[in-house]
């Protein structure tokens, strides 16, 4: 009896404190995408040392296991990598770019309120300030329920297209279809004819209605609730720790630098770009090889 007035009151304390006239939020989510199959190519490779597999595997890891922040409030807010002091060390500008394309770098702005988004990202060395409409996520209420950081959450589903400049995306394609090239034929190493790209992911949702404000991680969003974990395709992105009314409040706004694309016309930009440098290597003999792409 008592746990459930506790329970009570602490809820409707939160549910109070959210409508306050300058209510604010801050969470941590840590994300990590799944390298298995990459792991299993890499070890099958004859040509590759231990050595050159564990540089490859270090800077795989940072690509894909990253903290963000979300600062939000009723109706807006920005996400963003958390900063990292090693940052120096992580390569030229072809690390910079798989970074952008794995999640990272910028400040991904939502405002659920006219459901529009902004970020700005750096591509070959141009900043671009992408500028569109959220994704309307058509959202399947689950029964399942679990507690995830104190937070009663409930489940969601919702199946979209993949995106096409988000490496998270990609997996490497299946060794039978290498096989039926003929006897003699060139082995292909550039990254780009090793990787596949699925159609369509699911995504699956855990969000809080504890939290009640339309707001998630990246560009998740439109759920009575703030999202606490979400799973697509190989990436887990799971909050590890939320903080309502921080003391010190974090200026929510869009960012403004960069050329204004949408995200159609950025995604075309990066796709084209793409194919440039695979026909490039190709021409080179196609020596850059996955080491040489990873590594920048």
């Amino acid at each position: 009896m008592y746990k459930v007035i506790f329970t009570l009151v602490v809820t409707v304390a939160s549910f109070m404190g959210l409508h306050a006239q300058e209510f604010q939020g801050m969470a941590v989510y840590e994300s990590k995408t799944s390298t298995s199959d990459f792991k299993t190519r890499m070890e099958g490779n004859k040509d590759m040392t231990p050595d050159m597999q564990k540089r490859i595997e270090e800077r795989m890891k940072k690509m894909f296991e990253k903290t963000f922040i979300l600062n939000f409030d009723k109706s807006a807010s920005i996400y963003k990598e958390e900063e990292k002091l090693d940052t120096p060390g992580q390569g030229g500008g072809g690390m910079r770019m798989m970074m952008s394309m794995t999640g990272g770098g910028g400040t991904y702005y939502k405002n659920v309120k006219d459901k529009s988004y902004t970020v700005d990202k750096e591509f070959m060395g141009k900043e671009f300030l992408i500028k569109d409409s959220l994704p309307n996520l058509q959202w399947k209420m689950e029964s399942e329920t679990r507690v995830i950081g104190g937070y009663n959450c409930f489940k969601a589903t919702a199946v979209r297209p993949a995106s096409k400049t988000d490496f998270r995306n990609f997996r490497p394609k299946k060794e039978d279809a290498a096989a039926t090239k003929p006897a003699g034929a060139t082995k292909k190493t550039n990254l780009m004819d090793e990787l596949d790209m699925p159609k369509e992911v699911t995504i699956t949702a855990w969000y809080t209605p504890e939290i009640p404000v339309n707001q998630g991680p990246e560009n998740y969003w439109g759920l009575p609730g703030l999202i606490l974990e979400v799973n697509e395709g190989k990436t887990v992105t799971l909050c590890s720790k939320v903080v309502l009314n921080p003391k010190v409040k974090t200026e929510i706004k869009a960012p403004t630098n960069g050329k204004v694309i949408s995200q159609k016309e950025y995604d075309e930009t990066v796709v084209k770009k793409m194919e440039e440098m695979r026909e490039m290597n190709q021409g080179r003999g196609g020596n850059g090889g996955m080491h040489m792409r990873i590594g920048g």
